[in-house]
This record gives structure tokens, C-alpha cells and sequence, in this order.
């Protein structure tokens, strides 16, 4: 069963470009995964310090092995303490 993760990220506001440049350069490596289904990076229209990251993956295991690799890791350095907050919510499909 595939799964589904939407990233909900608030940037700071004095560190919007940072945090969106970061973001931006995990998506290709992420969508090279060979777990990955979907990864789409979104900017909020009526909130400009907030990204929405829409994801698909294989399984659980694929999303699992996907926040290991390099490129995750890296995102997650370039971002800290430059977002007020993150929500991930991780999806079942139910029809």
C-alpha cells in the first residue's frame, strides 16, 4: 500500500529564500528514489513563509529509507533554526 506525506513547513520570515532553496534542492534527488511515486515542492498562496511538501512513497519502509539518505539529512541541517514549525502528516489511502 503506498503512502502518502504532506510536509507542512513555516519558514521564518527573514529566512524564506534559505529555506526554500534547501527544499528545492532535495527534490530531485528525492524523486530519483526508487521508493519515490510523488515529491512536489508548493508554496502557499495566502502564506508566504510556508511550503507544502506532497509526497508519495512505495511503503513505509521507502519513506524510512528516504529521511536516511544523504540528501534528507542535508535538508534538515540547512533548515535548523531557520523554521518556526513542521508537521508531517503521514497518509492512508481509504478509497
Amino acid at each position: 500500500m503506498t503512502l502518502t506525506v504532506v510536509a507542512t513547513i513555516d519558514a521564518q520570515a527573514d529566512h524564506i529564500d534559505a529555506v526554500r532553496a534547501a527544499l528545492a534542492a532535495v527534490v530531485p534527488p528525492s524523486r530519483a528514489e526508487s521508493g519515490c511515486l510523488r515529491y512536489e515542492l508548493h508554496l502557499d498562496n495566502k502564506i508566504p513563509t510556508r511550503f507544502i511538501m506532497l509526497e508519495e512513497w512505495t511503503g513505509e519502509a521507502a519513506l524510512r529509507a528516504h529521511e536516511a539518505t544523504p540528501h534528507f539529512l542535508a535538508l534538515v541541517a540547512a533548515t535548523d533554526g531557520k523554521v518556526i514549525k513542521i508537521d508531517v502528516a503521514e497518509l492512508s489511502k481509504l478509497k
